[in-house]
């Protein structure tokens, strides 16, 4: 079985669950991390045994031998510059989300990998939740006949708001709700869609970061099919990096119902009251097993390069999820719907 050479650019939250998995792995021969932050760097080298550690990581772009980037870093400002080079050095990427920051970045990031025939694959992990693999299979399989509509409302601590908010000047919709945004398109395909109305509501995040707290989007698709998307960043403290959803998808012969609210397992002590544990997003490790759809999401890209398969999610189609959530800020600055595809008059609008 042939191995492969990983570099992972970032090893916070994201990249050091990313760097585990790899460490992990029995399809990664070499596993090279660059990191800023010296302590974060060494901590991480501690627990994976790095072949190599930098704080440059155009080290890494530069190495010959590695075959592929996974670039996890923040802010977001730095995941073009960073994946272009790493495509333009000839290695397949892998991008967290958001894919950039504006659709002429991400059409030139798609042109270069399709050209260069590199896997450009974009972190929208919630794809390998099984409870949401549930959803689409049953959506393929017709067993609540055909989608009518569907609601997916997503909230998480003011704690994560205040620093997802603090660090890039995007919004709810392009920052939490596109996760959801994915999920939605991925289980109406083939349809399209066509229109976005969207509104956000200003409560306690205002005078931290200036965010909304939350921002709700509804969507049409070319089939008929209504899609209401919700998600916010003001929920008290609570239990740390809490992520609750509610789903509900109507059909023609069923509805499904899904709670992930991660209500299922509670843990309550005298000195730190109720906790909801295994509720992050991302997920965290359980001794011999992980909790949650990253560390799976990780494996699936590495088999994707050692093995050529097809990639999860394609830049392409996290740049519809791009236009969606663009098309739901300009609706909420407007206040009034707007019709896909986004035009230039619309893209100009929202910017002045």
């Amino acid at each position: 079985m042939d191995k492969i050479n990983v570099g992972i650019i970032g090893t916070g939250w994201c990249g050091g669950i990313r760097a585990n998995t790899c460490s992990s792995s029995p399809i990664v021969n070499e596993l090279h991390i660059a990191e800023i932050n010296q302590d974060r760097l060494e901590e991480v080298n501690q627990e994976v045994s790095a072949t190599y550690a930098t704080s440059d990581y155009r080290e890494l772009i530069s190495n010959k031998a590695l075959d592929t980037i996974i670039i996890s870093a923040t802010p977001e400002t730095t995941h073009y510059p960073m994946a272009k080079e790493s495509l333009e050095s000839g290695k397949h990427v892998f991008l967290e989300k958001p894919l950039a920051l504006t659709l002429d970045e991400a059409d030139e990031l798609i042109k270069i990998s399709s050209e260069n025939n590199l896997k450009l694959a974009i972190g929208y992990s919630q794809r390998f939740n099984p409870k949401f693999a549930y959803i689409k299979n049953c959506i393929d399989q017709n067993k609540i006949g055909k989608p009518v509509s569907a609601l997916v409302s997503r909230h998480i601590t003011r704690g994560l708001g205040k620093k997802i908010s603090s660090r890039v000047k995007l919004s709810p919709a392009a920052m939490e709700a596109t996760h959801d945004l994915d999920f939605v398109l991925w289980c109406m395909e083939p349809a399209k869609p066509v229109r976005v109305y969207s509104q956000s509501a200003f409560g306690a995040m205002k005078e931290v970061t200036g965010s909304a707290d939350s921002q709700w989007i509804l969507i049409t698709m070319d089939n008929g099919v209504v899609l209401s998307i919700g998600a916010g960043w003001n929920m008290p403290p609570g239990y740390p990096n809490y992520s609750g959803t509610w789903i509900e998808v109507l059909g023609t012969d069923g509805m499904l119902v899904v709670d992930d609210t991660h209500r299922d397992v509670i843990f309550n002590t005298i000195d730190n009251g109720i906790q909801l544990p295994m509720s992050s997003m991302p997920g965290e490790p359980l001794g011999h097993v992980f909790a949650g759809p990253m560390h799976n999401e990780t494996i699936n890209y590495l088999e994707a390069v050692c093995f050529d398969r097809p990639i999860m999610v394609s830049a392409e189609k996290a740049r519809n999820v791009m236009e969606v959530y663009m098309a739901a800020d300009i609706s909420d600055e407007l206040n009034e719907a707007v019709d896909l595809p986004l035009n230039k008059l619309k893209l100009s609008s929202a910017v002045a």
